[in-house]
């Protein structure tokens, strides 16, 4: 049977890399501008700003794609703001089949109107909270420090001093060419010997040695995007992996998850198309692919509408997604017994459901 749309929003699905600032409703960017007196915005039209939104992430570059967020972030510089946006992203995930997620920012942008960053960040997980209760999904914080700032220590300490509270764990964002990880290293020692959590954006924008100290100088446990492994993989012309490198052997021994972002990387020019996205690669040669959305607002998806690229393009069947839902799972930065939890009691039983309908 073929997984028509309503299906696959049925799914139960977990979302791992997502970006808090690249997910606001239209209308709500429009109400924040007006109640900011921020005047910028390129029109007042949801629809137009939408697709406004959209064209201007998808030109193939990263920095481009970049560029959308300079109107987000301005109008998230109040706590009451910044709540409402992340109550409203638990409530469009909710809606979407979501049942666990972790969202992720950098608050050095949200303190241009004199925020600290401990109030940005606990008007944020205030509003993780208030989506818990009324949509009864699950989530985590993720704290971002940024390649180009000088002040991922300060970000790291941040991300600990949350961790009772619902931050789960720490990354490293932003353009990669001439920031590599280990630049920031002092920030990612503090994280391991607090034994907390850590993803890192590597190999989007840059080859497989950003990949590579994100790992190996940095200690990433997941690596965000992560499309740039195929340039250590020897595939042949007719699509089966000859060789793997060292780096892509490490990677998929030590079962490190890549976190796949599939229309974002089209948009950003991670990859050329999604036919030739290294996903294909990835998932027949069982690396811990999962599936994610990277910014709903600038590229114009969801978790569903990723579910129908992958179905479109790789013929992914219930089997396959089920299989890439538990990855996600089994990779999320939640204690172990919650994630068993979540996969005996949320997700084998949603998809069981699933296909005795089938």
């Amino acid at each position: 049977m073929p997984l028509d749309r309503a299906t696959l929003v049925a799914l139960p699905k977990v979302l791992l890399h997502e970006h808090l600032d690249g997910v606001l409703r239209p209308s709500t960017v429009i109400d924040l501008a007006r109640s900011e007196r921020y005047f910028q915005l390129p029109t007042e039209d949801p629809a137009d700003l939408a697709r406004w939104f959209h064209q201007g992430a998808n030109q193939g570059s990263l920095l481009k794609y970049l560029e959308g967020f300079a109107h987000t972030i301005a109008v998230l510089q109040t706590e009451e703001a910044l709540e409402r946006v992340t109550y409203e992203q638990a409530q469009d995930l909710a809606g979407d089949g979501v049942v666990y997620f972790e969202t992720r920012f950098a608050p050095v942008f949200h303190i241009q109107k004199g925020l600290t960053h401990q109030q940005v960040v606990s008007a944020v997980l205030k509003g993780l909270e208030r989506g818990r209760k009324d949509f009864g999904i699950t989530s985590g914080l993720i704290i971002c420090a940024m390649r180009n700032m000088d002040v991922s220590l300060e970000m790291a300490e941040l991300a600990v001093d949350f961790r009772e509270r619902g931050v789960v764990g720490f990354d490293l964002a932003g353009e990669e060419g001439g920031y590599p990880p280990k630049k920031h290293v002092d920030a990612f020692h503090y994280i391991q010997r607090q034994n907390f959590n850590i993803t890192i954006h590597a190999g989007e924008g840059f080859g497989k040695e950003s990949i590579w100290q994100a790992i190996q100088y940095c200690g990433a446990h997941r690596i965000g995007h992560g499309t740039r492994l195929i340039d250590d993989i020897a595939v042949a012309e007719d699509g089966k992996v000859v060789k793997l490198g060292d780096l892509a052997q490490y990677v998929l021994d030590k079962r490190i998850p890549l976190e796949i972002c599939l229309l974002s990387n089209v948009q950003t020019g991670a990859a050329k198309s999604l036919a030739e996205h290294p996903f294909k690669v990835f998932f027949q040669e069982k690396f811990r692919v999962t599936l994610n959305t990277d910014n709903r607002l600038m590229s114009d998806t969801s978790m569903t509408k990723e579910f129908e690229a992958a179905r479109d393009t790789f013929h992914l069947n219930l089997d396959d997604f089920e299989k890439i839902t538990i990855n996600s799972m089994k990779s999320a930065f939640l204690p172990y017994d919650k994630r068993i939890a979540f996969i005996y009691k949320v997700i084998k039983p949603g998809y069981a459901k699933i296909r005795a309908r089938l």
